[in-house]
């Protein structure tokens, strides 16, 4: 029995691991051509208008791929959407630095920035569908801190590019090197993934309902079938059942504009201290890598501060402190100001998407669709929101852009008593 339970510990142990890279993974993928946007705007002469259209292409990609998330999981699984997701980001990623050092050519650019968003709309969502099975299957609250690992990899992968842009080192190099590590880790770590059967050709794929601990008995993970176990649940009903339900609406709202937050430092906060601060692209890089850097601690720190305060009191001190923090960024009268509001913005906004992914698998019998509804809103927020913060940029700045952000953040002050724990 204790060599059987020790086995058990141990592939949940590489199970946990295993998410842990893909989470990360996503970081290094998103921050990487993020720190680059300055180089990539050099090299094409674009407006802010133009690099609105060009993010709005991954948008599209991203929200396109999002929206069918759920069908997506529960039909081929989260090991596999994950490890196709990474593959598509990796070759996304080659195309968008080829477009920029070698062709020159926006138009190629924004194909590879498409199907970035192709490949990480489903992957974040699939990731997520993992990581709340591993939290169930752990008993603990670790989501905060799975979504830690995605920052980790925001600032590794903003460090890497602001030595990248500090170097003089062609985009290409740079972004083709990042595509190649993310989707070979992802691929070789989802092979310890456990919250899904394996998907055979010409079948549907269901996720298995329980993880048999030898210690503590079945846990459940991701039950899909009826409880009689005879008849799979309709795939898409579930789907729509879930968009019809009232919290898992809600918390999506909530979710979109702390996701709006995160989305708008990622891609203007470089840009903003070039043009209005006057910063280098490397200082530029630097900024980002502050934000992500702050979102990590409140991330990592955020499991104690939940067990202790609870969700409701901790959403709202996070979306008032994103609040402060955000229009300091916009008012700072000296540069240094911008970059301490910077760690204020961060710290505000770590929070946000974890509690409400945490929140909508509540219930283990609807997680996957759940999950799949919020993802879809929050990432919507986060990946649409920026690309039109351009289009305003061209008419107010850069700067004065940002302050859309802060009427979502109120409804995301008002709508936190919905995080609260589900019966």
């Amino acid at each position: 029995m204790d060599t059987e339970g020790g086995h058990a510990q141990r592939q949940l142990t590489l199970w946990r691991i295993g998410v842990v890279i893909a989470y990360g993974a996503s970081g290094i993928a998103f921050s990487s051509w993020v720190s680059r946007l300055p180089a990539i705007r050099d090299s094409l002469d674009l407006t802010p208008a133009n690099i609105g259209v060009l993010l709005l292409c991954l948008s599209l990609g991203s929200f396109v791929s999002v929206s069918a998330s759920g069908l997506i999981v529960l039909h081929f699984g989260s090991k596999g959407t994950i490890r196709i997701g990474s593959i598509m980001v990796g070759a996304g990623l080659v195309l968008a630095g080829l477009g920029t050092t070698v062709l020159t050519h926006p138009v190629a650019v924004a194909a590879g920035l498409a199907v970035i968003g192709l490949g990480t709309g489903s992957w974040n969502t699939a990731s997520n569908v993992e990581g709340a099975a591993v939290e169930r299957a752990l008993g603990r609250h670790i989501m905060p801190r799975l979504h830690g690992a995605f920052s980790l990899g925001t600032v590794a992968g903003s460090g890497l590019g602001a030595w990248a842009a500090w170097a003089g080192l062609p985009v290409a190099w740079h972004l083709g090197a990042a595509g190649a590590v993310v989707a070979l880790s992802v691929s070789v770590a989802s092979a310890w993934f456990r919250a899904d059967v394996e998907p055979t050709p010409g079948e549907r794929v269901y996720a298995q309902d329980t993880f048999e601990d030898p210690q503590t008995g079945p846990i459940p993970i991701l039950p899909i079938a009826d409880p009689a176990g005879t008849a799979p649940v309709d795939n898409k009903r579930m789907i729509a059942q879930a968009w019809r339900d009232k919290r898992t609406l809600l918390l999506g709202v909530m979710v979109l504009g702390l996701a709006l937050a995160e989305g708008a430092a990622g891609d203007w906060v470089a840009l903003a201290l070039a043009d209005s601060y006057h910063q280098s692209d490397a200082a530029g890089a630097v900024g980002y890598g502050l934000f992500v850097t702050f979102m990590t601690i409140g991330r990592f720190a955020g499991t104690h501060v939940l067990d202790r305060f609870g969700r409701v009191p901790v959403m709202r001190a996070c979306v008032l402190l994103a609040v402060f923090g955000l229009a300091l960024f916009v008012f700072a009268p000296v540069p240094w100001v911008a970059f301490v509001a910077l760690a204020l913005w961060g710290l505000g906004s770590s929070l946000g998407f974890p509690v409400g992914m945490s929140a909508a698998a509540d219930d283990p019998a609807k997680a996957a669709a759940r999950v799949s509804v919020v993802s879809t809103i929050g990432y919507g927020a986060f990946l649409c929101g920026p690309p039109l913060l351009g289009l305003l940029a061209e008419h107010i700045g850069i700067l004065h852009s940002l302050l859309a952000v802060l009427a979502m953040l109120v409804v995301s002050f008002l709508l936190s008593p919905v995080a609260r724990k589900a019966g």
